[in-house]
């Protein structure tokens, strides 16, 4: 369903003990970022203020004007798949099989920028 899109948009916030996001769209509520993937999200919202309210992520498989970070597939583990951050590469993450929910496929790569968001949760 999402798979028409180029540009995907989400609304990222903190709940509890990670950071979490809706999407009516794919039907999902709370769907928790997971192994790897809080740190890189702490990193992109680094100089966001009170980014745990809420930020608005762009993601998308193909280069856009003003993305910011680029990850690159590593590979495919319990369904769902690993990405390493271009800019640190100390930085790496699992992204559940949700991912699926957007592409067919695990894309090669994903750019993606963070912003913040006019009115957080």
């Amino acid at each position: 369903m999402a798979a028409n899109n180029s540009i995907f948009i989400i609304d990222p916030y903190w709940d509890e003990t990670t950071w979490v996001f809706d999407d009516d769209r794919v039907g999902l509520v709370k769907e928790p970022f997971v192994s790897g993937i809080p740190d890189m999200i702490n990193y992109m919202v680094k100089d966001i203020p009170d980014a745990q309210s809420g930020f608005r992520m762009l993601f998308s498989k193909t280069r856009y004007p003003g993305y910011s970070y680029s990850l690159s597939w590593i590979n495919e583990e319990y369904e769902g798949n690993w990405y390493q951050m271009d800019q640190d590469p100390f930085l790496s993450g699992w992204l559940c099989p949700a991912l699926l929910l957007y592409y067919p496929e695990p894309p090669e790569k994903l750019y993606v920028s963070a912003e913040r968001l006019v009115q957080p949760r």
